[in-house]
């Protein structure tokens, strides 16, 4: 690849948030060379979150807190899906790292979970945006029990 990535921003300082793809510019350079493509680290994080939700075994993303607010979020028309929800990103000149905040279903392998949680996000990341994924952290918070459904449901049912 003849992209290079570099940081954006104006008068030669780093912008936050912010990765580049320069490629080489004039008439002798390839036409999908030419120019420069800005990828933000918000896109980063909701490509390493869809990659983390479409791994089985996977119920749900965000530590204690966040997952609460996340869930009110949901339910008011026009809060968001929350894809970044328990994504947080590192975003360099040509690498990224990834943390992970998950929730698994029980009686899966958490090891096996995991590592296709590694795998998936690694691969998504760099064939979407060019970057090397020096790692992929992942804290799982919690084990979804089968149970814990329905008795979410019958508490929405209630008057109170």
């Amino acid at each position: 690849m003849t992209d290079n990535i570099t940081s954006v921003g104006g008068g030669g300082r780093p912008a936050t948030g912010v990765s580049a793809l320069k490629g080489r510019t004039g008439a002798g350079a390839p036409a999908e060379t030419r120019g420069k493509t800005t990828i933000a680290d918000g896109v980063v994080a909701k490509i390493a979150g869809m990659a983390t939700r479409e791994v089985p075994g996977i119920h749900s993303m965000g530590a204690g807190m966040a997952r609460a607010f996340g869930a009110m979020r949901e339910r008011v028309p026009g809060g968001g899906g929350g894809v970044t929800r328990g994504v947080k990103v590192e975003v360099g000149e040509r690498q990224a790292a990834v943390d992970l905040d998950v929730v698994v279903e029980y009686g899966v392998s958490i090891v096996d979970v995991a590592g296709a949680v590694r795998t998936n996000v690694i691969g998504a990341l760099e064939r979407m945006t060019g970057l090397e994924v020096v790692e992929v952290n992942i804290a799982v918070d919690d084990v979804h029990l089968p149970d814990e459904e329905e008795e979410a449901e019958q508490d929405e049912g209630r008057v109170r």
